[in-house]
């Protein structure tokens, strides 16, 4: 889920798409009618160091998606239809336990890594040791405990109930061959040079700005993909991406457009593509919850007050990316609608800029002419953070930068590197930034990430898991424990409530807008993608449904 700068310096986007643009690309290049065998995807990531490690959210594997490409998970979910039963993969079968703290997963007999070796259950059961063992491995914060291989079949326990969790249990992690992995010293900052996994395609090679893979000679456990190499290239905004996708160099991304009917849709009508199916995660505002005064529930809930949705939507968001969440709990509509508890049933965000006023002058807060200064008589002043590349983030910043001049609060903007600003929010050196949860089959995942007390660290170490502000609240995680242990609805109903109830009066992250899972595309070289009449899957090169949607596609003249 990446954004990127919309106003971008026009000779870096010129090199950028030039340089794909002039590659020996056969689609480019293709005589009229003859069938494609190249699928040109993008991403507005800039240029990537060389690191293929599939666990790391940073390496440029993660960051451009072809680590889904070449490892696989146990099974298949649909985020688009989360309700839907997984969909065997490496896995043929997955049997939980009835208090979902183990799984039993049957590993097929007719997969091999692409080095030849056949993969085992041995290697299942290595991996989720693995991730068990280095922390910085474990981006969705499941508490694993152990993993036992016994013939094909792997348990994987865990310390506490996953009910919650199946999908990032099954669906999250890559599978790594243990002959291989077992030799690196340190998994955590391992780059990974020469990947080798189970999936359909190999590292052919590798440049900052373009990666590609091939599609493996033999040995791939499903029928062999139709396209016989995927292009990566890692544009340097979004700017430059779009530009790629409406001429044709680029065929699938996710990348945020501006008016994208005219400047995407238009230049081609028959074949360019948007499908973006909401899911239930959100965007918003997190703040560091450990710097003052943003440690005080009573000024987060004013900067909240004050914040505007709507215009973030319509402005920074072109009115489609990220649809307005209006509910107080931060629920997106219509995917939340049925969690919100009857307290809160019908109540919306409005903006209140005498509200907040009265609100922080009543708590003891002075508005200094256009100043606002806290308790000690310090003038409140916050640094807002994103990548430089994110127009909409950034465009977002600027918004919030205006709306809290309204309370007297001065904002700042730092258009920082990708990378940087990964381990900064991972460690906790922000103040405030935009940034996205996790989705799930419910709004746990969305609570989770932002309020967990099982995955709070302290600041400068790494909490890949969630909870970037620091908030720390034991209801919180008690209301999450309840939750994700219960039997049943009363006892999660029950927890749910609790945890919009602080979700409201503490507000730990300010929500602005729901999530999507989607992409746009062209159908003029290949067929066969997930949309509103088949909707089988994300549409999105980062996810784990990537690999699936390449095994769907089909040559356009073929």
């Amino acid at each position: 889920m990446r954004r990127r700068q919309l106003l971008a310096l026009a000779l870096a986007g010129a090199m950028v798409t030039s340089a794909a643009a002039c590659g020996d690309s056969p689609n480019a290049n293709k005589k009229s009618g003859q069938a494609a065998t190249v699928l040109n995807i993008g991403m507005p990531n800039g240029p990537q160091a060389e690191n293929n490690n599939p666990f790391l959210t940073t390496s440029a594997a993660a960051s451009l998606g072809y680590r889904w490409q070449i490892y696989e998970p146990l099974m298949m979910w649909n985020p688009v239809k989360p309700a839907e039963p997984f969909k065997p993969w490496l896995a043929t079968k997955a049997e939980w336990s009835s208090d979902y703290k183990t799984v039993k997963v049957t590993v097929r007999d007719d997969a091999t890594w692409s080095d030849g070796q056949k993969v085992t259950a041995e290697d299942v059961a290595f991996t989720y040791n693995l991730v068990k063992k280095f922390p910085a491995l474990n981006d969705q914060g499941v508490p694993y405990t152990d993993a036992v291989a016994s013939g094909n079949e792997v348990t994987i326990s865990m310390a506490s109930p996953q009910f919650v969790n199946q999908q990032k249990v099954l669906w999250r992690v890559p599978i790594v061959p243990k002959h291989l992995w077992e030799k690196i010293a340190d998994p955590a900052s391992d780059p990974v040079k020469q990947p080798v996994g189970s999936g359909p395609y190999t590292l052919k090679s590798f440049t900052p700005a373009t990666m590609t893979l091939s599609v493996r000679d033999s040995g791939y456990w499903q029928d062999a993909p139709k396209v016989k190499e995927l292009r990566y290239t890692s544009y340097t905004d979004n700017s430059a991406q779009t530009t790629a996708l409406a001429n044709g160099e680029s065929e699938w991304s996710f990348v945020f457009i501006p008016n994208y009917q005219t400047v995407f849709v238009a230049k081609d009508q028959e074949n360019h593509k948007m499908w973006a199916p909401p899911v239930l995660g959100i965007h918003g505002l997190y703040l560091n919850t450990t710097k003052k005064p943003f440690d005080d529930p009573t000024l987060r809930k004013a900067m909240n007050m004050v914040i505007d949705r709507a215009d973030i939507f319509t402005t920074a968001e072109a009115g489609y990316f990220h649809p307005e969440v209006k509910s107080v709990t931060g629920l997106p509509s219509p995917a939340g609608d049925s969690f919100i508890a009857p307290e809160y049933k019908g109540q919306e965000h409005k903006v209140d800029v005498e509200g907040a006023k009265a609100l922080l002058t009543g708590a003891g807060y002075q508005l200094d002419g256009n100043t606002l200064k806290d308790r000690s008589g310090k003038p409140v002043t916050i640094r807002l953070t994103d990548p430089a590349g994110w127009s909409d983030y950034q465009t977002s910043l600027e918004i919030v930068k205006g709306n809290l001049a309204k309370i007297g609060i001065a904002a700042t903007i730092d258009k920082a590197n990708q990378d940087a600003w990964f381990r900064n929010v991972e460690q906790g050196n922000f103040e405030g930034t935009f940034r996205w949860t996790e989705s799930g089959a419910t709004p746990y995942d969305i609570y989770r990430t932002v309020m967990d007390g099982r995955v709070l660290k302290p600041i400068g170490t790494a909490s890949p898991a969630g909870n970037f502000g620091r908030f720390q609240s034991k209801e919180a995680t008690d209301a999450l424990v309840s939750y994700a242990n219960a039997t049943d609805d009363a006892t999660r109903t029950t927890a749910m409530a609790t945890l919009q109830k602080i979700f409201v009066e503490q507000m730990p992250m300010i929500p602005v807008g729901a999530d999507n899972i989607g992409g746009a595309y062209s159908t003029k070289n290949w067929t066969g993608w997930p949309d509103d009449s088949n909707p089988y899957g994300a549409l999105q090169p980062t996810q784990p449904n990537a690999v699936d949607v390449v095994l769907h596609l089909e040559p356009a003249n073929g």
